[in-house]
């Protein structure tokens, strides 16, 4: 969690910021499970890793990309989510939006869940639009998706 609150409004000059080519949203939470979990995977097609902006994965920018890899059901190294609901979910998991009902297109970290887990009591870290601690009730979408981290299986 420090590292969302770190880089919630700021830009770590490690990774390219990402607004200028349609969202910086899923290199943010990709940057904060990295600083949690500490192991990529360095397979070039279906891995999840960020060496440069011309040399990364198209999980660890893309949405969809994103969820594939952390759901996916072959074992090999870099962290692991599975999707559960919301009173499931912990400081360090994801949500991911969709504003018109069927695309996922916005993925954001949880930095803090209190008791009953709602949208309301769930707090959000996100970039592309910049905000830390903001309710995730505040987000005008039709559907969540929560990502629960299982694990990080090592390299």
């Amino acid at each position: 969690m420090a590292y969302a609150h770190r880089w919630a409004y700021a830009r770590n000059p490690a990774y390219l910021d990402f607004d200028p080519y349609g969202g910086d949203c899923t290199s943010f939470v990709s940057q904060c499970v990295y600083a949690g979990s500490g192991v990529m995977n360095n397979r070039t097609t279906f891995g999840w890793y960020y060496r440069t902006a011309a040399d990364r994965t198209p999980s660890w920018t893309g949405v969809p990309y994103f969820f594939n890899f952390l759901t996916r059901k072959e074992r090999s190294p870099g962290p692991v989510a599975a999707v559960t609901a919301i009173g499931e979910c912990l400081p360090g998991d994801c949500v991911q939006l969709s504003f018109d009902g069927e695309r996922f297109v916005h993925t954001v970290v949880i930095v803090s869940v209190s008791c009953p887990a709602e949208p309301e009591t769930t707090l959000v870290a996100a970039h592309s639009d910049d905000a830390d601690n903001r309710p995730l009730s505040t987000y005008p979408a039709k559907k969540l998706r929560f990502l629960h981290i299982l694990g990080v299986i090592p390299d």
